[in-house]
This record gives structure tokens, C-alpha cells and sequence, in this order.
């Protein structure tokens, strides 16, 4: 009795995954998860920003320290999504987004008009591994929240992010 309701539960398993495998299989699922992913972020990063709000505040309340000679506020998003952090930068802070998703560039037009306190800099269409358009030490600071978790190499990025931070002068 048993086999069989373990045959019949992952009979009903199989006949609920088929679509996706199907999707997988044709090259699609990749597409409609890139398409509509923005949309369930936009939707999760309100609650989860209400929620985190006052951390956020803190953990990013010393931003402005790290001013380079320049004396604006350099800063580069990896895998900045729909733009939920802006409103917790520094008014003036030069923001460049990094997300491998090119479906997040439409929310994070509308998140920048919401959040005029912010100079938009550009959307670089890549993964945090792999930044080119990003030079050497220009910029002086990097945020990444809720990334590491899903991306391909923690190491690799590390390394990007070391590449492309100012490097701080001691006296």
C-alpha cells in the first residue's frame, strides 16, 4: 500500500513539473524567469525594505565617510534589482547598478525619478564577476545586498569588487 501511494504521489509531482521541464527544455524557462522575476522583486522589496528599514538606515548611515577626492560619493550596486537601497544613500551619491537582468533597467528608471537625492550614473548590463566597463579603483564604495547568495562565484566577485574600490590611503 505504501508503494503505491509513494508511486501515485510522485506520479502527480511529475505531471505538475512537466510543464516547467517542458519550458526547460525548449530554452524558455530562462526567458520567462528573467521577464518576470523584476515583478515579484518589486513586490517583495517593498515589504522586505519596510521591514529592514531602520537596519538599512544603520548599516548605511556611514556611506559618506568614504568620500574619495573627488569629494562626490562613488557608488556601485551589484545586482541592484529594482533599486531598494537608493533611498538609503546619501543625497549626491553617484550611483552606477550592476545587474545581470536586463528587465530590472525599467525599475530602476522609476526607482531613480523617485529618488531625486541620487546622480544616476549608468546600468551596466552584467554579473558582479565580470565588470570591464567598471575601471580600476573608481569607485568608493560597493553594495551588494541580497546577491552573494545566487550568484556563481562569491571569489570572483570578491575579487571584482577589490579591483574596482578606491584604495584608501593611510597617513
Amino acid at each position: 500500500m505504501m508503494a503505491l501511494t509513494i508511486f501515485i504521489l510522485r506520479l502527480f509531482v511529475c505531471i505538475l513539473a512537466f510543464p516547467l521541464f517542458l519550458l526547460n527544455t525548449l530554452g524558455l524557462w530562462n526567458q520567462i524567469c528573467k521577464k518576470w522575476f523584476p515583478y515579484f522583486m518589486l513586490r517583495f522589496t517593498v515589504r522586505y525594505n519596510e521591514q529592514m528599514a531602520s537596519k538599512k538606515r544603520e548599516l548605511f548611515s556611514n556611506l559618506q565617510d568614504f568620500v574619495g577626492p573627488s569629494g562626490k560619493l562613488s557608488l556601485l550596486e551589484l545586482g541592484c534589482g529594482t533599486g531598494a537601497n537608493f533611498k538609503f544613500y546619501p543625497p549626491g551619491c553617484s550611483v552606477t547598478c550592476s545587474d545581470p537582468n536586463p528587465n530590472f533597467e525599467k525599475f530602476l528608471i522609476k526607482s531613480m525619478a523617485e529618488n531625486r537625492h541620487l546622480q544616476f550614473e549608468r546600468f551596466l548590463l552584467a554579473s558582479g564577476e565580470n565588470m570591464p566597463q567598471v575601471a580600476d579603483g573608481s569607485m568608493d564604495v560597493v553594495v551588494c545586498t541580497l546577491v552573494l547568495c545566487s550568484v556563481e562565484s562569491q571569489e570572483r566577485i570578491l575579487q571584482e569588487v577589490r579591483r574596482v574600490l578606491r584604495p584608501i590611503l593611510f597617513i
